[in-house]
């Protein structure tokens, strides 16, 4: 095949999970229900902690980000597949591809730099809980989070411009339900030995800098709640970072699960498969975990279901 030049023309094949007829209802129906849940989960959540007073926190006011960029993060995916199933196409323009390729890196790095940004604020809270008043302040929250966004922004940016300078042939198929940066980057016909080197490189340092200052909080939250004398105090310091450290693990988790199956299997349906895991479950559990474990959380919620102030 030859190298295309008219990128206007220039449409993506997204395979999606399979090729038989009678699952596809099934699929969509699935999948729809989960965008559903995660959409109505993570926007009342924000709700809850817009409505009481009680919750403007710093903490809560990361955790509204952070349920915001979820919804965000499914929206770019789950809806487009479902377009597709029920229009019987897997056809998704050269602009599409690039601009949900965009979006995508964009929500999944904001998740990655918003929960290790939580960390750091559950490590003041229980570290430094005499300075986390004057550190915790609302102008460095905001700030805190305007560096995420910028740097999620450049990110995005960058892989987006690198895959713009590809050539790519006619007939383009990606075995996914999403144009997955790797899957974009491994259908072109000119030469992705620096798309490669970057991709690794930043995700190296992108991937591997937040979870690395997670675990460094952790390690002093944890030395800290053990040398608090009292059972009923290391219960209390614990379940402040509980829930966090749930959707951590949960996030990290699947994101590395998925990079294993990749690397193991040459399946490509089998990590579509186990892409479904940090691209859409894992962005609905998220306000379970919250809710379900945070008492203040539920009682936000339930004020706000009964139309108390």
């Amino acid at each position: 095949m030859q190298p295309g030049n008219d990128t206007r023309s220039l449409e993506f094949l997204l395979l999606g999970f399979s090729e038989d007829p009678a699952l596809l209802p099934l699929i969509c129906g699935l999948f729809l229900s989960m965008y559903l849940v995660t959409v109505a989960g993570n926007l009342l959540i924000v709700l809850a902690i817009l409505s009481d007073p009680h919750l403007h926190t710093p903490m809560y006011f990361f955790l509204s980000n952070l349920s915001l960029v979820d919804v965000c993060f499914t929206s770019t995916t789950v809806p487009k597949m479902l377009v597709n199933i029920q229009t019987q196409s897997q056809a998704i323009s050269y602009a599409g591809c690039i601009t949900q390729m965009f979006f995508f890196l964009l929500f999944v790095e904001l998740d990655n730099f918003l929960l290790a940004v939580m960390a750091y604020d559950r490590f003041m809270a229980i570290c430094q809980p005499l300075h986390y008043a004057v550190t915790m302040n609302p102008q460095l929250c905001v700030q805190l989070v305007l560096v995420c966004w910028v740097i999620s922004v450049l990110h995005a940016l960058l892989h987006s411009l690198l895959v713009l300078r590809l050539s790519f042939c006619t007939h383009l198929e990606i075995p996914h339900f999403f144009c997955e940066l790797n899957q974009v980057i491994h259908s072109a016909c000119s030469d992705t030995f620096l798309n490669d080197l970057i991709l690794y490189f930043v995700s190296m340092l992108l991937g591997g800098g937040p979870l690395a200052g997670i675990l460094y909080s952790y390690s002093k939250i944890v030395s800290s709640i053990r040398a608090i004398s009292s059972a009923q105090g290391k219960h209390k310091a614990f379940s402040t970072c509980a829930s966090h450290l749930s959707v951590v693990s949960l996030f990290y988790g699947t994101g590395i699960g998925v990079y294993l199956s990749s690397a193991v299997t040459q399946n490509p349906h089998t990590t579509s498969m186990a892409s479904v895991m940090y691209t859409v479950v894992t962005p609905m559990l998220n306000p379970f975990i919250y809710s379900l474990r945070n008492e203040d959380i539920k009682r936000a919620l339930k004020r706000s279901l009964e139309g108390k102030p």
